[in-house]
């Protein structure tokens, strides 16, 4: 018997604008809504993911995020 869907955990989520637009556009793609979407990616993470694609991806994204992060910190003491 298939499992009932149901959205039952809601959280706030702080996404990069980037991040966001293609998150509406696959779940747009997909016929699904926004959280519907992020439900099947996190369910079926394994076999949607290349993990030698996502190690790389996330060190980039790490090198970044910290460079964000120190430009936004010295904006701020401006």
């Amino acid at each position: 018997m298939p499992k009932r869907f149901r959205l039952t955990r809601r959280f706030p989520v702080a996404m990069t604008e980037d991040g966001y637009r293609r998150l509406k556009r696959f779940s747009a793609d997909a016929g699904l809504e926004e959280g519907e979407a992020l439900s099947f990616l996190f369910e079926n993470f394994a076999s949607v993911v290349n993990e030698e694609n996502l190690t790389a991806r996330l060190r980039l994204f790490n090198a970044e995020l910290d460079a964000r992060k120190k430009k936004t910190h010295l904006g701020r003491m401006l």
